[in-house]
């Protein structure tokens, strides 16, 4: 059997982001779990604003097709998203909008969902750490028919909760992340 590939992807580009803090300890704990482990930045991927008309004019952008075809390398993927007024941030939203808009000539639309497993997670400076982001992604991601794993992780006060190496402070988060982790890698082994 093949190595079992995990791709994290953070929700957000702004620098020093508290959820990027997060997709950084979980790269290190899929590594630790003994998976293969790959972190982007959706900035590499830049997209216009989802347009029904500007797809039928000029097509599904390239930034797209690489992303869905990232996606498509792996066998897991987590999602970590920042919270913006109670839901996910536009980056996230319009990301997820393209790419279940890419279909190559072998796949039925939004097989690229269907087909691996992922997870969600949010960090936030609330006590209630994103978890209406999660909500919204979770329906999200489930319209898409996406397997979004049951265990979320949803960070309060991420301000104080890394220490100088990304790692979570608390032994209860980092048990969350742990909890996360094996449930990603699981599900996405049986899923291969």
């Amino acid at each position: 059997m093949s190595a079992l590939k995990i791709l994290v992807i953070p929700g957000s580009l702004r620098t020093g982001s508290l959820n990027a803090r997060l997709a950084a300890a979980a790269v290190h704990e899929f590594a630790q779990a003994g998976a293969e482990v790959t972190r982007i930045s959706l900035g590499d991927f830049p997209l216009p604003i989802y347009d029904g008309d500007l797809q039928t004019k000029s097509g599904v952008p390239k930034n797209a097709i690489n992303l869905k075809r990232m996606i498509g390398a792996h066998h897991g993927v987590l999602i970590v998203t920042p919270e913006y007024n109670s839901s996910v941030p536009a980056l996230v939203k319009n990301t997820i909008d393209w790419v279940s808009r890419v279909q190559d000539a072998h796949e039925t639309r939004g097989q690229i969902f269907r087909e691996r497993a992922f997870a969600i997670a949010a960090a936030s400076e609330s006590r209630l750490g994103g978890t209406r982001a999660l909500a919204a992604l979770r329906l999200i991601l489930a319209a898409c028919q996406a397997t979004v794993i049951p265990h979320q992780l949803a960070l309060s006060f991420a301000g104080e909760a890394y220490d100088d190496m990304d790692r979570l402070k608390l032994a209860a988060d980092a048990e969350a992340l742990k909890a996360l982790v094996r449930q990603l890698i699981d599900v996405s082994q049986h899923m291969m």
